[in-house]
């Protein structure tokens, strides 16, 4: 979530210059304030982050009052007080001043909610004090007032949204923009809502679908290697030391017991090599673009992934496309939230420019990028020849989400019947292994 600074600064006639400029950090926008300065010829003093003071303060002989307030210094909250006829007890900066991102579900809710009271023909002003002043989420409830205070100020709303880019998400924080300045705002809160309704839909399924199998082999992994290295030994060494010959299997599980204990210190650090690796490579900007760009190509689940980025695209596109009066900012918002970086690359960098230098069709610029399905383009292009390729948008988004919707089911389903025959087949063998040196005989003496 930006912050306020206010800039502060004097013209060589000794005259006051004073600004605000929202930034993610006081560096950022000491930056941004030194160019002003230097284009507009001022010179800069100061630099003052907005934060919020704890006071407490007494009107005649009514309790002492405690309070927060947000300011750029003590001396601006102290004379705000002073004029409201209270008296001073103390002021002192918040020691603890966290910039908390609201939880994902209460931003739904409220985008949902919005777009409920807009659909009833309730004013903005009025939805967003009384959403602020219902909302239990604090962070949420400050971004609110913030968003409605500068909304009756008269400030863009694009400016006033994309302040709160990280707290709303960078994607709804855009939208809500657009649709201040936009005539079909319960149009754009609804898709808005639907996006990150399915974004958050989706990420749970694919928990459910390959986080939590690979947290549970991962375990089981474990739970094996400390039965076979330190548990299952502590027996077999007892038959070892009276001279008892081992079974098979039992000879052949000590022998991998006695490797893993000489060499848990490489098997470690080979194990953690790759995994460490691989989270710097996936969190990478170029590691993104090449998973993303080989993921949609993998058979079943690739293919899901695939379809829900188009699914968003399409469902981006029928908000944005000729509501705005924007329609390459709309296409290139709709690439950005896809949520593939290949996708969006081919999108931005070859069906853009095929638009705007050559002059070609949206559906026969889309089908050179080389990333939709033959079946979300035949339809594009059925609804560019009829003149309703919004609406038709619309339809693959919906068709796409029951498709996926049901396939990632069926998937989840196989994968834990998988998961549970794994499980299976590794406690049968450990039960067999057990139970085997239940019939080893000892050598009788004599014998």
């Amino acid at each position: 979530m930006s912050i306020d600074f206010r800039y502060v600064g004097l013209t060589p006639t000794g005259k006051l210059v004073q600004g605000i400029i929202p930034s993610t950090s006081k560096s950022e926008a000491l930056k941004r304030a030194q160019e002003l300065a230097l284009k507009h010829h001022f010179k800069l003093t100061a630099v003052q982050k907005k934060r919020t003071f704890i006071y407490k303060v007494q009107k005649g002989t009514d309790a002492p009052i405690k309070g927060e307030q947000k300011a750029y210094s003590i001396e601006e909250v102290r004379n705000a007080l002073e004029r409201l006829g209270y008296k001073v007890l103390s002021i002192q900066p918040k020691l603890f001043d966290f910039n908390v991102k609201p939880p994902r579900n209460e931003v739904v809710m409220f985008i949902r909610l919005s777009a409920d009271l807009l659909r009833e023909k309730m004013p903005y002003d009025e939805i967003l004090t009384l959403l602020s002043n219902d909302i239990q989420n604090k962070a949420l409830r400050e971004i609110l007032r913030e968003i409605s205070k500068d909304l009756r100020e008269g400030k863009d709303g694009k400016e006033v949204f994309g302040k709160h880019e990280r707290g709303l998400g960078k994607f709804a924080a855009y939208m809500l923009g657009v649709a201040s300045k936009s005539g079909n705002m319960v149009e754009i809160y609804e898709s808005t809502a639907k996006f990150l309704e399915r974004t958050a839909e989706f990420k749970k399924n694919l928990k459910s679908a390959l986080i939590m199998p690979t947290i549970v082999m991962i375990v089981l992994a474990i739970a094996v290697a400390f039965y076979v290295g330190y548990i299952f030994p502590k027996t077999a060494e007892l038959f070892v030391r009276f001279n008892i010959p081992l079974p098979p299997m039992t000879k052949a599980t000590l022998d991998l017991s006695y490797f893993l204990q000489r060499n848990w210190l490489i098997l470690t650090i080979l194990t953690l090599i790759p995994v460490i690796g691989g989270y710097f490579f996936v969190t990478s900007e170029k590691g993104k673009f090449i998973i993303n760009k080989y993921l949609i190509r993998i058979p079943v689940v690739g293919s899901l992934m695939h379809k829900t980025s188009i699914e968003i695209f399409c469902r981006v596109f029928y908000s944005l496309y000729g509501g705005s009066g924007e329609n390459i900012e709309a296409i290139r918002v709709a690439a950005e939230a896809c949520n593939n970086r290949y996708m969006e690359k081919q999108i931005t960098e070859i069906a853009i420019p095929m638009m705007l230098k050559e002059g070609k069709g949206l559906v026969e610029s889309l089908e050179a990028t080389g990333v939709f399905t033959e079946n979300a383009l035949s339809r594009l292009r059925s609804g560019a020849e009829t003149g309703t390729i919004r609406y038709t948008a619309l339809q693959v988004a919906n068709y796409y989400e029951k498709e996926t919707t049901y396939k990632l089911r069926t998937i989840i389903d196989l994968i834990q019947v998988a998961i549970a025959m794994i499980i299976m087949f590794v406690m049968t063998a450990i039960t067999i292994v057990s139970s085997e040196t239940a019939v080893i005989k000892p050598k009788m003496p004599g014998t």
